[in-house]
């Protein structure tokens, strides 16, 4: 059976520039969308966080942001039905990520306040990368590799093409414009070779190597059906 380390963010909130702070977590669609797909495939399925903190939805992304009112319905019913494992979460540094078929990464702003500076998950990631095995991240969640290091403090991931929620995207949130940092910027700074859809709002998948990476919430599905076919495949 293949397997399936799902680490989402612990944080509950998102400090901006000005120091105030901005409720959040994980975006429901980001995690909800991908767990129905790999349960419908009968993929096991491991929610980890780090500390073990149960996670916090961002009630935003069943609002009006989160789609039309049949599909956050669908969305809620999910997250409903996986509550004891997301109430009850695997702390982070205890698991180990080559016991897994695939490491994937959901978004929302939380990565943006936690996972973009843990050192564990950013052991973790380099690790992996390095292994050859699958690696997923959506939306927000490529946040996480900025805490991935080289043993000579270089970035392992420069140079990768990957994707994350765009510059454009963020600042359809009026509150996101007083963030202290952009997802975009900081992954090109990096020296990630960053590309996005033609259109905000847009599915959009970047494959390199054993990186995968979705650009935004619209992603969701494309992402996990493509990880799916990939992790299925008889050449595999």
């Amino acid at each position: 059976m293949t397997k399936v380390l799902f680490v989402i963010s612990a944080a509950d909130r998102w400090t901006l520039r000005d120091g105030a702070v901005h409720p959040s977590g994980f975006w429901a669609e980001e995690v909800a969308e991908p767990h129905r797909i790999f349960s419908e495939a009968g993929w096991d399925i491991t929610v980890a966080t780090p500390g073990g903190v149960a996670p916090t939805l961002d009630r935003l992304s069943l609002g009006i942001a989160g789609g039309t009112p049949w599909k956050r319905r669908a969305i809620s019913r999910h997250l409903d039905s996986i509550s004891e494992q997301l109430n009850h979460p695997q702390p982070l540094a205890e698991v180990d990520e080559d016991e897994y078929d695939l490491v994937f990464y959901p978004g929302g702003h939380g990565p943006m306040e936690d996972l973009a500076y843990d050192e564990t998950s950013g052991a973790l990631l380099s690790r992996r990368l390095a292994s050859g095995k699958p690696l997923a991240l959506l939306c927000h969640a490529p946040a996480a590799l900025l805490a991935a290091k080289n043993p000579d403090g270089s970035w392992p991931f420069a140079g990768y093409r990957m994707t994350g929620l765009s510059n454009t995207e963020e600042k359809l949130n009026r509150f996101a414009r007083n963030a202290e940092w952009f997802l975009e910027d900081r992954l090109r700074e990096n020296g990630a070779d960053y590309t996005k859809a033609a259109l905000p709002l847009r599915p959009y998948v970047v494959s390199d190597r054993n990186l995968h990476t979705g650009q935004n919430p619209q992603s969701s599905e494309r992402l996990a059906t493509q990880l799916v076919e990939q992790l299925s495949s008889p050449s595999r």
